[in-house]
Formats: structure tokens, sequence, C-alpha cells
């Protein structure tokens, strides 16, 4: 009887604290629900590990996941790590509009089950180096602010030292060439990354539509959380589902940047796919000129900046282009 008693006012002592301390933990965007760990609007799976040295690498979809590049690379990390489930939005609902991004409809051990899109992130403990969120992100089309403040909670109360974007998006360039990555202008000089990255300029003149994500980069400049980004530039006549030659590129700087293994870079899927390409054009000399042409302005770029000038494509020419695209998706 009075090791019940001891342990009922164990129990009134800790319900106490959490009351008077619950304030606290909502100021900071963390609260308990239904023992359930809480930060904004994500939920996170307890336990917490113990971080070192946090590091959040992040793709936003689908403003600048062409080719799928962000998210092959990040799936491809998270098998080698063998990456946990880390946090989800608890009502992606109030953010995401599933009339543009569908839920999909699977069959598991002969259930059907309804995947909801979801901002999704894992995790991954480190053994020599930091330790790794992967974060895959996607464009709000409701409650952005509250969305952004959310991430920017996360990032504080786990204490990121370092956001990490990754991406792609299409571009006048060949497929013919070395794809190329622009990036932060101090990525060039951080070790092994001479002749990987082609510095942008720190400040540039783009005025125009972006993204409601920038929103974030900004708020963690605020909270001295290292910022790095980089971005492959893909052919954008060809507009594959799965750019693997993309992806090989994002992985290949984020090999060197983190010293991951050389293997993790799977060049030879996407020399495969581009060669397949030079096999439909074979014999078309119409689309092949253009192709040169597009050669010529990849070769004549001498800005250390990616030229923005369009190298513009018959319809036609376009139209045949791009069918040979969605036809290597459909034989993968």
């Amino acid at each position: 009887m009075r090791l019940i008693c001891q342990a009922s006012v164990t129990e009134w002592i800790l319900f106490i604290l959490f009351i008077l301390l619950r304030p606290l933990f909502a100021k900071s965007g963390i609260l308990w629900e239904d023992s359930v760990m809480r930060i904004g609007a994500f939920e996170i799976q307890e336990p917490v590990p113990d971080f070192k040295d946090l590091h959040a690498i992040a793709l936003l979809h689908p403003w600048v996941d062409a080719g799928s590049v962000g998210t092959l690379t990040l799936e491809s990390l998270e098998e080698h790590f063998g990456a946990k489930e880390f946090g989800k939005l608890q009502r992606p609902g109030n953010f995401f509009d599933f009339t543009r991004y569908r839920p999909t409809s699977r069959l598991i051990e002969g259930e059907r089950v309804i995947i909801v899109p979801n901002t999704n992130i894992y995790y991954a403990l480190g053994t020599d180096g930091p330790d790794f969120l992967f974060m895959h992100l996607m464009e709000p089309h409701a409650y952005a602010e509250r969305y952004v403040k959310s991430l920017v909670q996360l990032f504080e109360a786990f204490n990121v030292k370092r956001y990490c974007r990754i991406s792609g998006m299409y571009n006048a360039v060949p497929h013919t060439r070395p794809l190329r990555v622009t990036g932060s202008p101090e990525l060039e000089n951080m070790p092994g990354m001479s002749g990987l990255i082609t510095p942008r300029q720190s400040t540039g003149s783009y005025q125009g539509p972006t993204s409601i994500m920038n929103q974030l980069t900004q708020e963690l400049e605020k909270l001295d959380v290292e910022m790095i980004n980089f971005m492959v530039h893909l052919p954008h006549y060809l507009s594959l589902d799965e750019d693997y030659a993309g992806t090989a590129k994002l992985m290949e700087v984020l090999c060197a940047l983190y010293d991951f293994p050389s293997d993790l870079v799977q060049a030879d899927r996407g020399v495969r796919q581009y060669s397949d390409v030079d096999v439909q054009i074979e014999h078309n000399s119409q689309v092949k000129a253009l192709i040169s042409q597009l050669e010529d302005h990849y070769d004549d770029q001498k800005s250390e900046e990616l030229a923005t000038q369009d190298v513009s494509l018959a319809p036609s020419i376009e139209t045949f282009l791009k069918e040979i695209g969605q036809k290597l998706d459909d034989n993968q």
C-alpha cells in the first residue's frame, strides 16, 4: 500500500511539473500531446536521439526537384545509412491540396493502403562525421507561414548546424556535355569541391516569381545556421521523370562535401539513359543540328555563372525530344 502511495505521489509531482513547465515548452514550439512530441505542426518520433553536430540535407518538391534528382539522392542516402523515421506533419491536409499532390493507393501484403503526401523527415547517426536529418520538403498550398515557422522551430529545438538544400532544374543544356552544378559561392573553397561547382554570385539580379520556402532560408540565417545549396542543370528538352545522370551529379557533390563512399555515385545508369537518347536521334538530322546548337551555347559560356539565355527549339523538335524522354521513362 505504501509503494502504491509513493508511486501516486511521484506521478502527481511529475504531472504538476509538466503543467507548470508546459507554457515554457509551448513558447518554444515544443508540446507533448497523448505522449507524442509536437514541434509546431510536426509530430516527432520518440525516443529522440542524442544528436551531435546535426546537419539537415533537404529537397524541395516540386519547385526544384526536376527529374526527381533530389528525391532519388535522398532515398539513396537513407538506404545507405539505414535512416529511421524522425517526424512528419501531424495534419498534412492543413498545408497541402490533395487534388494537386495526389495520395497514392498501394497493395501492401494484400491490404490496400492509402499513402497521403507529407513532409517526411528521417535521421541517421553519423560515425566520424555529423549526424543527419533527411528532409523531404514540399511547397505548401495554404498556411505557408505556419509551415515555415514550424520548420524553423524544429531547427532551433534540435540545434541544427547546417542546412544543405539539393535541387535540380531544367535549362538550355545538352545531354552530350557534363552536367553543370551551380551552388553557394563558398562551396568551391571547401576541401574536395574544386571543379565540381560553378559558383553563383552572392547577390543575383533576378526579380520575379519564387517559392515561399525561400523564407525558410531567411529565417535560418537569423539563427546563424550555415546555409549551403547547389543545383544541377538538366536538359530541358528531355524532362525525364527520373534523371539518373542528374542524380549521380548531385551525389558526386555530396560525396565530396561529406566524404561519403564514392560507390554511392551510380554514374553508369545515367550514362546508359543518355546514350539511349543518342540512339533515338541518330537518324534525325534536324534534331542533331539543334543539339549541336546547344553544345555551342554550352561551350561558349565564359561566365562563371550559368547563362540564363535560352536556346529555343522548334515546337515539333521539342515535342519529339520530350517523346523520347517519355519512352525512356516508360522503359525504366
